[in-house]
């Protein structure tokens, strides 16, 4: 199982958040964010911020780093090492059995992720056989999009996905972002598609808008 950060509402929890980082950091670069979405003092969300394991990244030398998958190449088509892909997937997807587990219902858990970690929710959610409440994928892209309509599952085609790029993205092109946008949409995900004047980080309005988002898809727990 993998290593997390984990917050607790003061209340029981009827749902849950589960937040990917990107590349060379952990879940402790995310945790902050809580308090930041401004949500109900009240709410039922526990917020889970899974530290990707340390491996070897081969376009940072082979240095070790937390690392949801290796990086053997900066071609955007190749960027993303499947086999670290799947292994990452099946460890976010034992994570998911354990809030099931635990008494919450996929339909009120949400699959978030920033950079590396929002290729992962998005390779997962396309594939899971849970539905989901939500899917968020931040400055991020898509694992063999050509392999989309072979292995996804009808599962999620109705849920929302929500994707937030930096116009100014200097790490994923915002290109990358729009064809993974855009190869959703036409294996019929319902993704809604934002852009904000940044880099490959994220900015006070995004946060905004993405308590927003929560709170729509949450709003049983809030």
């Amino acid at each position: 199982m993998l290593d997390s950060i984990t917050i607790e509402p003061t209340g029981e929890a009827q749902a849950c958040v589960i937040w990917l980082h990107g590349l060379g950091d952990s879940g402790a670069g995310f945790a902050p964010i809580v308090p930041e979405l401004k949500l109900p003092k009240q709410h039922g969300i526990r917020f889970i911020f899974p530290h990707a394991p340390i491996r070897a990244v081969t376009v940072n030398q082979g240095q070790t780093m937390r690392a949801w998958y290796d990086i053997k190449t900066m071609d955007l088509n190749n960027r993303a090492d499947e086999t670290g892909v799947l292994e990452s997937m099946v460890l976010v997807s034992e994570l998911i059995e354990q809030q099931v587990a635990q008494g919450i219902k996929p339909e009120n858990i949400v699959i978030a992720g920033f950079s590396q970690g929002g290729v992962i929710a998005l390779h997962l959610a396309c594939r899971s056989q849970h539905h989901f409440a939500g899917v968020m994928a931040l400055s991020s892209y898509m694992c063999k999009p050509e392999k989309l309509g072979k292995e996804k599952t009808s599962t999620n085609q109705d849920t929302p996905f929500l994707m937030h790029h930096g116009e100014f993205d200097e790490v994923v092109p915002l290109q990358a972002a729009k064809q993974a946008k855009q190869t959703l949409s036409e294996h019929g995900f319902s993704v809604k598609w934002q852009t904000y004047r940044m880099g490959h980080s994220l900015c006070a309005q995004q946060l905004a808008d993405i308590s927003y988002w929560l709170r729509q898809r949450l709003g049983s727990a809030i």
